[in-house]
């Protein structure tokens, strides 16, 4: 991220209004990139003494949204709303792909009309996508949801990234990579002494960048102890539709083919061409579920001679034929609308819930409000 992103400081290089933040909550959002977003935003105020930044949550009705743990977030503002924003995050989690619809992407075409700051956190990238806002743009996504988002939208420059600024769109993977995120962007605000207290209160020794990659389930359990094997399944999973050869593999990693036969074998329990034909199938399952791509489509993506063969394997190794793995989708989404009559008393529900509820302040003045008696209120001074 360089200074010429910043458009919000002055010759010194500091903010002279409040940065005000909005978060959308799509359905089954996960919370903990929420927390991970915003908590970084009230200890820059804390420890400022300033409102350097406010932050809304946002829904599209103003109605109470479930985050992937069951618990309801009664957000601060409906979309409708129309409250003036500087940078909107879109909240994404599980089941991103049906969580979603169709006025929640119209309303971030009407920000990015206004050219207001859009970015995603978790899976929230996947909106943006769907909008048409990122095409020819680099962005993150957590690492479950990179295949099926490239293939619908091959526009979009996806990597392995932990998260990514590029120009006026800034997208992160999920967990608690948004806590780096927002460290960074911190930084490149308010520089590195405001950034390193955040680190120190969250007690984070190490703030990671976007030249971290994310890290795939084989390299997190092996760590640095198999460099060559993790290199040749890194090989593997970037070439997914054209699969290389064993022979090839072993060379590029200086092995013998035997050798490399045996590091999988005491490693990953299987042969290599078994553990390559589950990523392929690995990679079919997420489009089945994440896509509408037809089966045939989805068997050329991931290095299938025909659809017969892909089938064969899949049910071999799945318990399931292909079609049968997207009917169980599909049943599950009918089995998730609710009646008519249910969906009115639940909406009853909410809204006898939420009266009284809004709040006269912001979130960001009543938490710098109840910070003025914390010791290190004010302790970093801002040049």
């Amino acid at each position: 991220m360089t200074d010429s992103n910043i458009e919000l400081q002055n010759s010194s290089g500091i903010q002279q209004r409040t940065r005000h933040i909005g978060f959308l909550l799509v359905d089954n959002f996960t919370m903990i990139a929420l927390a991970s977003a915003v908590e970084p935003l009230r200890m820059a105020n804390q420890l400022s003494g300033r409102e350097l930044y406010s932050w809304s949550t946002i829904s599209e009705t103003g109605e109470a949204v479930a985050a992937s743990d069951g618990i309801r977030i009664t957000p601060d503002q409906a979309m409708q709303d129309g409250l003036d924003y500087d940078l909107v995050f879109i909240v994404g989690g599980v089941n991103i792909t049906r969580s979603y619809t169709r006025k929640q992407v119209a309303w971030l075409k009407t920000l990015a009309r206004k050219q207001v700051h859009l970015g995603g956190l978790c899976t929230g990238a996947y909106l943006l996508a769907d909008a048409g806002l990122l095409d020819g743009y680099d962005c993150s996504t957590h690492w479950e949801c990179i295949a099926s988002m490239q293939e619908a939208y091959p526009k979009v420059r996806c990597t392995n990234h932990l998260f990514v600024i590029d120009r006026d769109r800034i997208t992160s993977s999920g967990g608690t990579v948004p806590l780096d995120m927002m460290l960074t962007m911190i930084r490149c605000d308010f520089g590195y002494q405001l950034t390193a207290s955040i680190s120190e209160m969250f007690i984070c020794d190490r703030v990671r960048s976007e030249t971290d990659h994310q890290r795939i389930p084989l390299r997190h359990v092996l760590g640095t102890t198999q460099p060559k094997l993790v290199e040749v399944v890194s090989l593997m999973e970037a070439n997914i539709e054209e699969a290389i050869e064993l022979d090839e593999l072993a060379s590029y990693v200086g092995l013998s083919r035997r050798q490399l036969e045996r590091l999988f074998q005491k490693y990953l329990h299987c042969t290599p061409s078994k553990y390559y034909l589950r990523l392929r199938l690995f990679r079919a399952r997420q489009l089945l579920k994440q896509t509408s791509m037809s089966i045939i489509d989805i068997a050329a993506a991931c290095g299938f001679i025909s659809t017969p063969h892909f089938s064969k394997c899949y049910r071999e190794h799945m318990g399931m034929p292909p079609r049968e793995e997207r009917r169980g989708v599909q049943a599950q989404a009918n089995d998730n609308i609710l009646p008519p009559v249910a969906s009115a008393a639940r909406e009853l529900l909410t809204e006898t819930l939420s009266l009284g509820t809004k709040r006269a302040t912001s979130h960001s003045t009543q938490a710098l409000s109840d910070a003025q008696y914390e010791p290190t209120f004010g302790s970093v001074r801002l040049q």
